[in-house]
């Protein structure tokens, strides 16, 4: 198994967390996992031994989920919401396999907005600095700061609430 592949594997569970701190939503965030892996495989040779393949993948996952935003907002125009299928042939799995605590930070997370939720993700969940995570979403360090703040700020107090 060659190094990049061996480092795909590794990233797997990092790149499923982040994916749902991305889309707030479990299916959505299989769907991002997969979409992910699959534009890295393909994109196999531009990746340079010695770099850091988790920020490389991190980039792919945060392209892949904004051009899935382009296209639903183009297509909300034209077709039923999403949210009018959600319950069809629901999956009671996620129920199960989290814990009360987690379902309520989850929900929490869900209800921050995407810019903050995408920091809170990548510094909080992932444990990147802010000088990765800056460099990873081309902002400044102080403009990731912010936003951590907000978001931290944010979920602490949707927490204590529910």
């Amino acid at each position: 198994m060659s190094a990049f592949e061996k480092g795909l594997e590794t990233m797997l569970p990092r790149l499923r967390r982040f994916a749902h701190g991305l889309t707030a939503n479990r299916i959505d965030a299989d769907d991002l996992t997969q979409t992910t892996i699959e534009r890295a495989l393909r994109a196999r040779a531009q990746w340079q031994e010695g770099t850091r393949l988790d920020a490389w993948l991190y980039r792919i996952m945060r392209n892949c989920w904004i051009d899935t935003a382009r296209s639903r907002a183009r297509s909300d125009k034209i077709m039923a919401p999403a949210e009018a299928y959600e319950h069809v042939g629901h999956d009671p799995t996620a129920q199960m396999e989290a814990s009360l605590d987690l379902k309520r930070l989850m929900r929490a997370m869900e209800q921050l907005p995407p810019e903050q939720r995408e920091v809170v993700a990548l510094v909080l969940i992932e444990g990147l600095g802010y000088r990765e995570t800056a460099e990873l979403l081309d902002l400044p360090i102080g403009t990731v700061s912010s936003r951590l703040v907000r978001g931290r700020t944010a979920l602490l107090a949707m927490v204590k609430e529910g």
